[in-house]
């Protein structure tokens, strides 16, 4: 939905062109896959080079949320540059 409003509000053109040629639900459905698969891997990558395991989860589990949110927050930011708002 979010791609979706960024095109209407800021790339009018190209919304229109996908619009009217029948492929916006086609594109928005391809950037909600690419954007689900590249959370799932950033998630995975960031969380093992932090060092944020089902170990600390079990051992501090205030830190390990807080560090997953940090991830997780993350992961997002860079999905919204690359995918969503580009």
């Amino acid at each position: 939905m979010r791609r979706r409003e960024f095109l209407r509000k800021h790339r009018g053109v190209l919304y229109t062109g996908l619009l009217f040629s029948g492929k916006l639900n086609a594109h928005l459905e391809e950037i909600d896959h690419s954007a689900n698969e590249m959370f799932d891997l950033l998630i995975k990558q960031h969380a093992e080079c932090e060092g944020v395991s089902e170990q600390l989860k079990a051992r501090n589990q205030r830190l390990w949320t807080r560090q997953m949110n940090s991830v997780r927050d993350r992961a997002i930011e860079i999905i919204n540059h690359e995918l969503i708002y580009a």
